[in-house]
Parts: structure tokens; C-alpha cells; sequence
């Protein structure tokens, strides 16, 4: 048990719920948030609050800080830790859980998704371990940048609701200020919380979990013949999804444990992810990565990996036949790079403004990857400035290769390649733009406005940041500052993960 100091009750947020806490307690503990000395608000997401059904809108500052900062439990939440495992680097820890998270509850917005409140850094939990269960500042705020970030690039994630000071100090490898950042996600089940289950040999809770998951996510695959393996199925084209677009701006994940794997396709937990500046599939910033097995270019192979762990826990539900099960979960598995691969090239295509397949577009594609790492070229100005030259104005991509020459050569096909293509210019660019941001959070930018805040409290630069990235599609988006590759001085090699 946790021993913590009561979390008071009161104001009503909205009518919420906790549907997961009805289930039986092997899958969570009943834990409050660990009440803080002096919550202060430092962000609070109101577009988010609105879309999502929260009232909010009446209640002051000082509230908002009580209740996203643990001091204060709002009417309806049944706060809890879930528990699950998690393959960590392929190396199976058979029991993880929210070790410094709870969910606080559920609410159904006005578009009738019910979503978690999740807080994260509230407290010790009995998953904590050894942890103190506490987030400190810079993480806090980088997960509210880049989950937003990633939200408004159209990528599925979990947003950032609210960002709380705690007005206390946490021990990592020195003195910093902690935080806690209430996120918002359609689920937080992760493959991992059926490996915790199928682990201990407890197949009717795997059943139970399945249920849930499918009753309250996927409920048309109840009259599926085999819903089981639908599940899978189902799952899978939400990951070969969610990858893909990944893929499409450059972002790399850096912990892609089975315990981060999201059930609804979600990108979840942002602890050591990072955006590529140059091109290159090899690129790691996680400092935990040592062997670079969430490199870029690995992740859809380790998305396959882990769906396949989450269709070993299924097996025994899939099929009575254990060789039938593991044959039909298999061709899922092969379904789900098929469906990559195709999602893909789709978005290859439309960042060279290509509206209509050719067999040979793979080819025209990798040539010009190949040369954007040889002279490497910026990953987002690539992309952002070949929709220029679509109307003749070549001078802004060229400038970003060592040797112009051979994006010239290059250009020639591609040329030739479009002008097969239907389309007036106008449409070739429209469809590069909406394929291409303009902007990303820039690694160095992220680090500057964490720097600021944690070493002088000053929030400027994080909020500017966070503004600058909420339309990155916008032609005035290319303009900004932000928008600006790291000068050689100012490049992150690595990021942390922060607990």
C-alpha cells in the first residue's frame, strides 16, 4: 500500500466516470494522487477542455491547479493505477504498471468517444518500485509540446490537457522543479497490460481485458466470427497507420516498448522521442538506445514485433487449435506490413505531388532519399521546398544539397514523372503541402524553451514554441524562426527519457 496524505473532493468537471475500475482489481490498485505543496498552473488547455466535454470554463486558475495537480479530486473520479507489463527493448519485465501515473477518470465528449484523464507525476503508486513517482518540469513540458505538436500535425496521440508546477523539488541528477501534465487519450490500454495477464497464465482476464477493449474501442467487432482475432486485426491497421505517419514528418519515437504500444493507434508517451533534422533511416536520439533498435527505419518493424506479442496473448481466444490460431494471427502480422507498405508509399507519393500510382515511383522516391542522405539534406525543408519547384522555382531545394547538381538530374525525371500525371501545378502543390509540414518541434528549439523554463522560469519560449506549432501546414509557417534547421552548435544528438 501507498501511504499519502488525503486528496480533498469537490467541484464537478463534468459528469465522469471510470469504466476501467469496474473491472476486477487484478487489473489496477485504487490509489489517489499524492497531494503537492503549492500547485501552480502553468498551461491549461482550454480548445482541448471544450472539444472533450469538460466544465471548465467557470472555475479560476488556482482550481484548475488544484485539481490537474492531485490536491483536489473532482466530483466522479474513482482515481487508479493500471497495471501491465511491457517487453523494454525486447527484454519481457512481467510487471511495469502506472508507477508515477493515475487514471483520474473518464469522460464521453459531445462527439460521444469516452476518453481518459490520465495524471502523470502524482505520486508514488505500488508499481513505483523504487521511483517517487514524481515528473519533474522539463518532461512535463516537453510531453505538452510535442503531443500537441503531434495532434496538430493530424497524427493519432494523446494530448496534453494541463501543465501543473508543483511548487516542489524532485531528485534526478540534480535539484529540479517538479511538474505534473494531465493527458487526455481515447485509452491508455497498451499491449503490455495483456502481456501482464497472459504472463501469470490468467486467460479469462485476457478474455476480460479482450472484452472490454472491444465493447468499449471496436464494439462492431462483437458479431465478428472471430472477434478475438479481429481485434488483431484491427489493432494492427491502427498501428500500420499511426507508423506511417510517423514516418511521413520525420518523427522517431525512441521507446517503442511493448508498454507504449497503444491499443487505439495513439502515439503515447514522449519521453526520449525526437524529430530528424537530415535525412537518414539509421537516425537515434535516445540516449537509451544504445544498439539503435527504434532507430527511424526500424519502427515499422518493431511495430510488427510488438503486434505479435500482443497476438500471443490472444491465442488461446483466437483458436481451440493452437497451430490454426498461431497460422491465422501470422497472416495478421504479414497483413499489417502489407498495410504499412501501402500507406507508406501513398504518402511518398504525395510528398513528390504524384496523384496517381506508376510502377516505377519506388524507384524515383528512393533515389532522391538516397541522395538527401548522402549530402544530408534536411528532412522537412526537403520536402517543404520541392513543392516550389513544381512552379519553377527550384532556387530554395537546390541551396539545401552540397552538390546542386545532382538534385538537377534528379529533377529531370521527376519532371517527367509529373507532367504524366494529371493536374494543374496548383493541385500537385496543394496535394505536397498537405503531405509536408512546414514545421516541426524542432529538437534544439524543444531543448531552448525546457532550458528556459526549468533555469529561469521564464515560460515565454515555451509558449511561443507551442503556438508557433499549431499550424504547421500554413504557408506562414515556413517564415518562422522555428521552422529553422539547428545551426552545427545548436544540434541535439540525444534525448533522455526523463523519469
Amino acid at each position: 500500500m501507498i501511504d499519502s496524505p488525503p486528496t480533498a473532493r469537490g467541484h464537478s468537471i463534468g459528469a465522469l466516470s471510470n469504466t476501467f475500475a469496474a473491472l476486477p482489481e487484478a487489473f489496477y490498485a485504487r490509489v489517489a494522487p499524492s497531494p503537492v505543496q503549492a500547485p501552480r498552473l502553468l498551461r491549461f488547455n482550454a480548445s482541448l477542455a471544450a472539444q472533450i466535454g469538460l466544465d471548465t470554463g467557470r472555475l479560476a486558475a488556482g482550481t484548475l491547479a488544484a485539481i490537474f495537480g492531485g490536491n483536489e479530486l473532482p466530483a466522479g473520479a474513482e482515481p487508479i493505477a493500471m497495471a501491465y507489463a511491457g517487453h523494454q527493448f525486447g527484454n519481457f519485465v512481467p510487471r511495469l504498471g502506472d508507477g508515477r501515473a493515475i487514471l483520474l477518470a473518464e469522460l464521453v465528449g459531445p462527439d460521444g468517444i469516452r476518453r481518459d484523464l490520465h495524471l502523470k507525476g502524482s505520486g508514488r503508486t505500488p508499481f513505483s518500485r523504487a521511483g517517487d513517482g514524481r515528473a519533474a518540469l522539463g518532461p512535463v513540458l516537453r510531453e505538452y509540446i510535442l503531443s500537441e505538436a503531434m495532434y496538430a500535425l493530424g497524427i493519432p496521440t494523446t494530448r496534453a490537457l494541463a501543465a501543473v508546477a508543483t511548487g516542489e523539488r524532485i531528485l534526478r541528477e540534480g535539484s529540479v522543479p517538479g511538474a505534473i501534465v494531465t493527458r487526455v487519450a481515447q485509452s491508455h490500454v497498451r499491449v503490455g497490460t495483456f502481456e501482464f495477464h497472459a504472463a501469470r497464465g490468467d486467460t479469462d482476464a485476457v478474455q476480460r481485458l479482450a472484452d472490454y477493449v472491444i465493447a468499449r474501442h471496436y464494439p462492431d467487432l462483437r458479431s465478428a466470427p472471430r472477434p478475438y482475432l479481429a481485434l488483431v486485426a484491427t489493432v494492427a491497421a491502427r498501428q500500420a497507420a499511426l507508423v506511417a505517419a510517423w514516418m511521413r514528418v520525420g518523427f522517431i519515437h525512441g521507446v517503442m516498448n511493448t508498454d507504449n504500444t497503444s491499443i487505439v493507434g495513439e502515439t503515447i508517451d514522449f519521453g526520449p522521442c525526437a524529430f530528424m533534422d537530415a535525412w537518414d533511416p539509421a537516425t537515434v536520439y535516445s540516449a537509451i538506445d544504445r544498439g539503435g533498435r527504434y532507430a527511424y527505419a526500424n519502427q515499422p518493424l518493431i511495430a510488427q514485433w510488438n503486434l505479435a506479442r500482443l497476438a500471443e496473448t490472444l491465442l488461446p481466444l483466437i483458436d481451440e487449435d493452437v497451430e490454426r490460431a498461431a497460422a491465422d494471427a501470422t497472416a495478421v502480422l504479414v497483413a499489417f506490413m502489407d498495410d504499412y507498405e501501402r500507406l507508406r508509399l501513398a504518402d511518398l507519393r504525395a510528398k513528390l505531388g504524384l496523384g496517381t500510382p506508376e510502377a516505377g515511383d519506388p524507384a524515383l522516391v528512393q533515389a532522391l532519399l538516397d541522395l538527401a542522405r548522402a549530402q544530408s539534406v534536411d528532412h522537412t525543408l526537403l520536402f517543404w521546398r520541392l513543392a516550389e519547384a513544381v512552379i519553377g522555382s527550384p532556387e530554395g531545394v537546390r541551396a539545401l544539397f552540397v552538390a546542386p547538381g545532382t538534385f538537377d538530374a534528379w529533377a529531370m525525371a521527376w519532371h517527367a514523372r509529373l507532367a504524366r500525371d494529371p493536374g494543374p501545378p496548383a493541385t500537385i502543390v496543394a496535394r505536397m503541402r498537405a503531405a509536408s509540414p512546414a514545421i516541426i518541434p524542432r529538437n534544439h528549439q524543444v531543448e531552448h524553451a525546457l532550458r528556459a523554463a526549468i533555469d529561469h522560469a521564464d515560460l515565454a519560449p515555451f509558449e511561443a514554441l507551442t503556438e508557433a506549432l499549431a499550424s504547421p501546414y500554413d504557408e506562414a509557417a515556413a517564415t518562422s524562426p522555428y521552422a529553422a534547421p539547428p545551426r552545427p552548435e545548436e544540434r541535439v544528438l540525444q534525448t533522455f527519457c526523463g523519469t
